[in-house]
């Protein structure tokens, strides 16, 4: 049961995780009942299949371990129904959409889907619209169950009491360190030069001269997208994509060329592949302007000298990111990063803190780098706190002990809750499966239900 709890919170996380993917229904019958909701051979094996496409391991006894999942699922619908706990239809579009744009994005585009799937992009979305539906009604439900449970600090003591000593988790060295981060503005010279590389790009396009995609891949200044030909699956209503660039995409009709336009990571032209309402696939070019010693200079200046005022106590830490910093994230960490292992850090950062031997509460000296974008940047680093390699305790460790705590009360809330509600519902499992240990349980219940 507790394998079982575990592997269904997991479900329950993906949301109706076995509507993964488009798929070919195998030979079907009910092996599964709760109350009314059923189950199909085709769910417990296409799963299998599912899992096997996203390249994750399947254990032999997938099948039994999946069908347990989708009979706790189906208990968890079963009581959000008769608690109310429904979804609404703005909420199920939603999530549908959601699903449907993850498809496209792997599938290299809506035809692409259409045609591997067989059917229509509307057809798709209401062949998961159920299971969707119960995925969120069980996550609901579970919340319910579980969602305003606390952790007390004995209750975490206890907890880590019980561990074996021999079974304490054993951390390698970590560091919590926080940037402030300015990006030198390149000269007017040089935004020209890239603009006038993107027009010279959108006329060989428009000319038939050159394919969009080839000078993507040549000339493109985006290393998440180069190696496709630029390409992108995006969403109008996606707030993670930048305005300006959403702005001029969908502005596009299908093969058409943006004009040249500026977003906050350089210059672009866009080139609409497809578009179905808020979906489109478009393919764009970027183009960083270049920046110089100059410019670089004048910004690690200005940082010097937010440095000496940190030094000399007259700002504080997070006032200087908020103040300074022009990285996107520091207005939500405070420019902090989680602590991480010190190879989890970026090269540049790792090589400078290891040559001027960085020190707990110390500033590093303003020094260039280039971001994940490779963008040119200048950043001041602070080093808040280093942990030396340790055997887990509850002084140094005890936020990582209280998450694992609460998940272990969590798992015990419901399996209690199981407990109590399967006896009550009328249950039937398919003998096929009598080989199943971990079913033991549910054959039980069903055994009672029959009588």
């Amino acid at each position: 049961m507790k394998q079982f709890i575990s592997a269904l919170v997991a479900l329950l996380l993906v949301s109706a995780a076995f509507a993964q993917a488009p798929r070919k229904v195998v030979a079907d019958k009910i092996v599964g009942i709760v109350g009314d909701k059923i189950i199909l051979r085709s769910d417990v094996f296409n799963e299998i299949l599912d899992r096997q496409r996203r390249q994750e391991q399947v254990p032999e006894n997938a099948e039994c371990m999946i069908l347990e999942q989708l009979l706790g699922m189906k208990a968890l619908v079963l009581q959000a129904e008769k608690d109310s706990l429904l979804v609404t239809d703005d909420e199920l579009e939603a999530l549908l959409d959601n699903r449907i744009r993850a498809f496209i994005q792997m599938y290299g585009g809506k035809d692409a889907l259409e045609q591997i799937a067989g059917r229509t992009i509307y057809q798709i979305k209401e062949d998961f619209r159920q299971s969707i539906k119960e995925g969120k009604m069980a996550e609901n439900m579970r919340d319910k169950i579980v969602g305003n449970l606390k952790i007390t600090p004995q209750e975490v003591k206890d907890y880590f009491d019980k561990i074996p000593k021999d079974s304490l988790l054993y951390y390698e060295s970590e560091v919590e360190v926080g940037e402030i981060v300015v990006y030198p503005k390149a000269s007017r010279e040089l935004e020209k030069l890239a603009m006038d590389e993107l027009s010279d790009f959108k006329q060989q396009v428009e000319s038939g001269r050159q394919k969009f995609e080839t000078l993507a891949r040549l000339y493109s200044d985006d290393p998440g997208s180069k190696e496709t030909g630029g390409r992108y699956a995006i969403n109008r209503t996606e707030k993670s994509w930048d305005p300006a660039f959403i702005n001029n995409a969908f502005r596009l009709k299908e093969k058409q060329v943006s004009p040249v336009f500026k977003s906050k990571f350089g210059y672009h032209i866009i080139y609409m592949e497809s578009r179905s309402g808020d979906d489109a696939i478009v393919r764009h070019i970027l183009r960083i302007p270049k920046i110089t010693d100059a410019e670089i200079n004048e910004a690690v200046n200005k940082l010097d000298s937010v440095r000496a005022r940190l030094i000399a106590g007259t700002i504080n830490f997070g006032e200087a990111v908020n103040k300074y910093s022009e990285d996107d994230n520091s207005k939500f960490t405070g420019g902090m990063h989680p602590p991480v292992t010190i190879d989890q850090l970026d090269k540049e950062m790792v090589e400078m803190m290891a040559k001027t031997k960085m020190k707990v509460g110390e500033y590093s000296k303003p020094a260039a780098f280039k971001d994940e974008r490779q963008k040119q940047g200048v950043r001041v680093v602070y080093l808040k706190s280093r942990t030396e390699p340790h055997r887990e305790n509850l002084k140094d460790d005890y936020d990582r002990v209280a998450t694992r705590a609460l998940e272990r009360k969590k798992q015990a809330a419901l399996e209690k809750w199981f407990a109590s509600k399967i006896p009550s519902y009328y249950l039937m499992v398919d003998s096929d499966f009598t080989h199943c240990t971990n079913l033991s349980s549910w054959y039980q219940y069903a055994a009672k239900a029959g009588k």
